[in-house]
Order: C-alpha cells, then structure tokens, then sequence
C-alpha cells in the first residue's frame, strides 16, 4: 500500500491545525465560489443547503470510475448529498439538488473511511466533496488516528475556491475534477454556476501544481495526480474542443482526460430545448477528433455511442 499524502501532515499536527482553519471559514462561508457568506456554524446555510454537519448518501464499494480508480478491487467512493451547483440535467438529483443522506459528524465520517480501508479499495473517493472539506478534514484527523492509509480522490465538479484548494495543499492525492464548460453563459444557464470557467481554470493550475499528472503503480492504479473529466454535451453547450484546447495548452497534452458520453436528459433536462435528448454518435465524434487535434492520448474514453453507431450523423 502507497504512503499516502496527508499522513506527512498529520504526523507534524498541521492536518490537525488545517482543519481547524477549515472549519472556521464555515463562520462566514466561502469554502466554494458561490461565496454565500452564511455563518454554517450558526444553522445558517447557503447554496448547498448545509451545516457544519456532512451528509453522506452512501458508502461503499465502487467499481464503475475510470481503470485506474476502481482498479480490481474498486473504489472507497463516499457520495456527499447536496452540491454547490445547480445541474439541470445532473444525474444524481436526488443526492445533489435533494440533499438524500445521513446527516455524520466528523467521527462517524471517519469510520465511513476506515469501513473502506477494511473493504480492500485502491483509495477513498470523495464524491461531490467540495462543500464538506472542513468536515472531510476533521475526520480524516480522526482516521489517521486509528490507521488509515488509503490515498484520497478529490472527485468534484470543478468549481472549487484557491483558498479551499490550498488547504488540500499535500492532503489530496489524486484530483479528479471536472472541466465541464468553456463558457460562462452556459454554466451559468445550465448549471447556476457563475464565472464557472475562470474558477475551474484556476482550480486545474492549481491542482495539476499539486499533484502533476496521473501517476500509476505497475498494476495500473492511481497513486498520486490529476485526471480531468469533461461531459460532451448535445449542440456543444459544454464547448468541448475549447476546454480541450485549452487543458493542452495550459496543462500539457501529459494530462489525462476521460471524455464522456453518458449524457442523457435527466432531471430538468428533460423540458430543456436544448438538452432534452441524447448525445449523437456525431457529436461524440467530434470530440474524439478534438482529443487526436491537440495529441490529448493519455486518457480514456467510453464506448456506449461506439458500439451502437460508428457511421450514422445522427
């Protein structure tokens, strides 16, 4: 089993003294871009509906993440409830806009952690963690105490605060974040995310500063660095070739991508005049050619819209 980052800082006590200074930004909250400002310490609560309390929806093994995340003996994926964006074709509602979950204090957190560790997974999987990081923070504190050991995945939307990035400076193992558009208008409009494309940018230097490139053992499964996920959207409202561009541009074409293209007309989508249908094999094309333009190779695509059509324009 790998060393995991943020054991360096619990040994030295700084893990301790980084979650006391998480916590404390829940006073007057700015742990996301949303920026709300609300005393969650007080019961107040702003975008993400929350407290000073996570709420974990489930916990368990994952198999389904990208190879090198589920590995052969899958993922220690925790799905926090409720989300600093407002997707409206996000496929997880229930949990996101919902808030589904049991309500855990810090100490019950960890014990999540160390169920998984118990499960034999590569990692811990924090799912939509953005919001709890003060809570994630205290825990793992907690967790490091009773022998945790597993390397932590970062698995958010994107949209995440220098500040609050800085804090997982040395904690974070593996980000997996992603890069969902190249325009504000439409992250704006789709997903209640305002400036999203200057704070993902500044989220993705960041990280990739960090923890570099994905790294992997020689079974194949992440250890340390970035992996960066972008959802190709129908009529292009993710903007997929300008988001690619610019991660070659900025980050280098090293860093690996996983193109999806699950997206299907979930929620509020479905009303949508735009979003309410699947994305074509056309269009999916498109981005696949997008990755080969800018020698994007070091990552992954899915093969759903392959297998059923590789001719049709539609």
């Amino acid at each position: 089993m790998s060393y995991p980052s943020y054991l360096n800082l619990y040994e030295t006590g700084e893990l301790a003294e980084r979650a006391a200074a998480a916590w404390e930004v829940l006073r007057n909250c700015t742990i996301c871009p949303q920026n709300c400002h609300c005393d969650r310490t007080a019961g107040k609560t702003g975008v993400c509906h929350s407290g000073t309390e996570a709420i974990v929806a489930s916990w368990n093994v994952h198999r389904r993440e990208e190879p090198p995340i589920s590995g052969t003996r899958g993922a220690g994926t925790i799905f926090f409830g409720y989300c600093q964006a407002r997707c409206t074709y996000c496929q997880n509602f229930s949990l996101s806009q919902g808030g589904l979950g049991h309500r855990v204090g810090p100490a019950r957190l960890a014990d999540m952690m160390l169920y998984l560790q118990k499960k034999r997974c590569h990692n811990l999987d924090l799912v939509t963690p953005t919001h709890f990081v003060p809570q994630i923070l205290a825990a793992l504190v907690i967790a490091c105490e009773k022998g945790l050991r597993l390397p932590l995945v970062y698995n958010c939307a994107g949209y995440e605060n220098l500040e609050t990035l800085k804090l997982l400076d040395g904690v974070v193992d593996i980000y997996l974040p992603d890069a969902k558009y190249s325009d504000n208008k439409n992250a704006l409009r789709t997903s209640k995310m305002p400036r999203y494309v200057d704070h993902n940018q500044v989220a993705l230097r960041e990280m990739y500063r960090q923890v570099g490139p994905l790294q992997v053992d020689d079974e194949g499964i992440a250890r340390r660095g970035l992996l960066i996920r972008h959802l190709v959207m129908p009529e292009d409202v993710s903007g997929t070739r300008d988001v690619l561009r610019w991660i070659a541009e900025e980050l280098g074409p090293d860093t690996p991508i996983s193109l999806m293209d699950q997206y299907f007309p979930a929620w509020k989508a479905v009303n949508d005049p735009v979003l309410n249908r699947r994305l074509s094999w056309a269009e999916y094309k498109t981005a696949l050619d997008a990755l080969d333009e800018f020698n994007l190779t070091a990552g992954f695509v899915q093969e759903d819209l392959v297998e059923v059509d590789m001719t049709s324009d539609t």
